[in-house]
């Protein structure tokens, strides 16, 4: 490096990087930082470009690692830094477009070398090599050498204005408002960048008790800058953004877990947002990208359908979401295969791609929780169902019949199994055999949970779905068998009745009726059913809670992403904290 413009394969014999990494001590006022720091390079945009750039300078990284501890260069190195960062920051040099790469460039190195610290030293090694100086000088007590680096890293962030002269450089020109077709990619690239580094800073320290995470709790509290003054908040750290603008990037991005998990984190931890979701009168436009990941899960991971699915489920918890999804209609949606549907409700679609994904979730994922929570959001919003499209109340009802008929297949195989333990022999060696019976307990909660969807519709919304009604007279044998079950009778006594009076009402006329006829009847009959014919159930209100320890699951999560989706390139013989294939489709 140097005044001249370098390449990758140069970098490793660099004179100016030797004497860096060197044993020599350079002080933070020597004008070797001006010579090291005036160099040229095409900075890698994509994972093997950085690969390409590491593996030509790991050597010299290497020696910085063992020499560090003699010359104290790295700490050197941060300082001049920190100076230039400081001085950029109170806008002295934000002009000097010199002065800005040179920065830039201390930054881009000293980025690399502690990229090789993290991945070859332990955690204790590498804070060491920021306090680490010089043979002979004491180190200063008072100094935190790598919190100040970070404090400044995060302070360029959020107090340099974006189109400044050191976002120019720092983004290769990107900021620069030129729209050609390759700088809007890299924009959005900046943009994952930056939701990744958000997600990484958010979800470490959430034990507020313990450790307190300042941009959680900025992450948790912000609120509308086009909103009034709330109320005073407890949070050391808080800002205001412009919501309706963070709404529609979010609605028109979530292609991708990270924009998912952005959009949880905001829902679930910001009341503030949550709100302000709740209020639109655009609901569709967050809730059907949300729906094309439900329905593409075979091409999705895990972890991204159970995001998706957990934000359906916090917004189910509020009855006025559950009321306006109904009063949204949707047409011609053409990631719909299994039918062409040329109009639906909101609120019917949801009901539609929750069903197909508890269906996709017994054949595929065998997934407990993920059933839990598909019913549990069906099971806030079946009191407000409303007009539900023929198909959906099809679907529903398909999903009681297959339930039934693996039930009926289970209650079979338990059977033989209790026949053929009772035939073996005392004595003989046992088989590994399936737990029929926990399978069993565990199918009977499904059954009695769609049960209860079912009849929660019919207690609360009987008058505004005529569809439904019709499909249950049409399936009325699927509930036969369970009448005189321990698990369900008491549920289907609801069922029998509605499907009792409704089959009466049909018998009056001496004639076979048109589908339109019959559901003329069913309209008019549910005008004069009375509800208090129905058995009284608790109503159905679930809400999401977050496991106790919640860094478990997403500190992984988020450095999976981080692995797999920021360009950047990581050894993955050196990754133990998630599984390589696992967090990622």
């Amino acid at each position: 490096m140097g005044a001249n413009s370098s390449s990758i394969s140069e970098l490793s014999s660099n004179t100016y990087l030797a004497k860096l990494c060197g044993t020599d001590p350079v002080s933070k006022n020597d004008p070797f930082w001006n010579q090291l720091l005036s160099f040229t390079l095409q900075i890698p945009h994509n994972s093997s470009d950085n690969r390409l750039l590491e593996e030509s300078i790991s050597g010299i990284c290497k020696n910085m690692a063992i020499n560090n501890f003699q010359s104290g260069n790295f700490g050197a190195l941060v300082r001049v830094f920190l100076i230039r960062a400081a001085e950029l920051k109170a806008s002295t040099q934000c002009d000097d477009n010199l002065f800005i790469w040179q920065t830039y460039n201390a930054l881009f190195i000293v980025r690399n070398i502690c990229k090789y610290f993290v991945e070859n030293l332990s955690e204790e090694l590498l804070l060491e090599q920021f306090k680490a100086q010089p043979t002979g000088e004491v180190e200063d007590a008072e100094e935190d050498l790598c919190q100040d680096f970070l404090s400044a890293l995060i302070e360029l962030i959020v107090d340099v204005t974006v189109v400044s002269g050191l976002w120019t450089v720092m983004t290769l020109g990107l900021a620069t408002g030129q729209k050609t077709q390759e700088n809007e990619v890299d924009r959005n690239l900046l943009a994952q960048q930056s939701i990744l580094l958000t997600l990484v800073l958010v979800n470490h320290c959430t034990n507020d008790r313990e450790v307190n995470n300042p941009y959680r709790q900025a992450l948790c509290s912000f609120m509308d800058s086009h909103g009034e003054a709330g109320a005073p908040t407890e949070a050391l750290a808080t800002f205001r953004m412009d919501f309706p603008r963070l709404y529609k990037a979010l609605c028109q991005n979530m292609r991708d877990d990270q924009t998912t998990l952005l959009l949880y984190l905001l829902i679930h931890r910001n009341i503030n947002f949550k709100t302000f979701v709740l209020s639109r009168t655009n609901l569709d436009q967050v809730v059907m990208p949300i729906l094309k990941i439900l329905y593409h899960a075979e091409d999705k991971n895990s972890h991204h359908i159970y995001m998706a699915l957990i934000i359906l489920l916090i917004l189910s918890e509020d009855e006025s979401f559950n009321k306006a999804v109904h009063e949204l209609t949707i047409t011609n949606i053409a990631w719909f295969k299994e039918r062409t549907i040329s109009e639906i409700s909101l609120g019917g679609l949801l009901v539609l791609v929750v069903i197909r994904t508890i269906q996709y979730n017994m054949t595929k994922m065998r997934d407990k929780y993920l059933h839990t929570n598909c019913l549990a959001a069906l099971a806030n919003m079946s009191a407000q169902f409303d007009n539900l499209h023929p198909y959906v109340t099809q679907r529903l009802i398909s999903l009681f019949a297959l339930l039934v008929k693996k039930h009926n297949r289970l209650v079979q195989q338990l059977k033989n199994a209790c026949l053929e333990d009772g035939q073996a022999e005392s004595g003989s060696e046992a088989d590994t055999e399936p737990d029929y019976g926990q399978d069993l307990s565990v199918l009977e909660e499904v059954i009695r949970m769609v049960l209860e969807i079912i009849n929660s519709c019919l207690t609360h919304a009987l008058h505004h779905n005529p569809n439904l009604i019709y499909t249950l007279l049409y399936n009325k044998e699927v509930f036969s068998q369970f009448r005189t079950h321990p698990t369900f009778q008491d549920i289907i006594q609801n069922v029998d009745t509605v499907l009792g009076y409704f089959t009466a009402q049909l018998e009056k006329p001496d004639r076979n009726l048109s589908v339109h006829e019959v559901l003329d009847i069913i309209k008019m009959g549910a005008r004069q059913f009375k509800r208090e014919r129905l058995k009284k159930f608790p109503e159905l209100k679930f809400k999401y809670v977050e496991e106790d320890q919640p860094e478990e699951f997403f500190i992984p999560y988020v450095w999976s992403l981080v692995y797999h989706s920021s360009n950047l390139y990581f050894n993955a013989s050196r990754i133990q904290l998630f599984s390589l294939g696992t967090t990622q489709g």
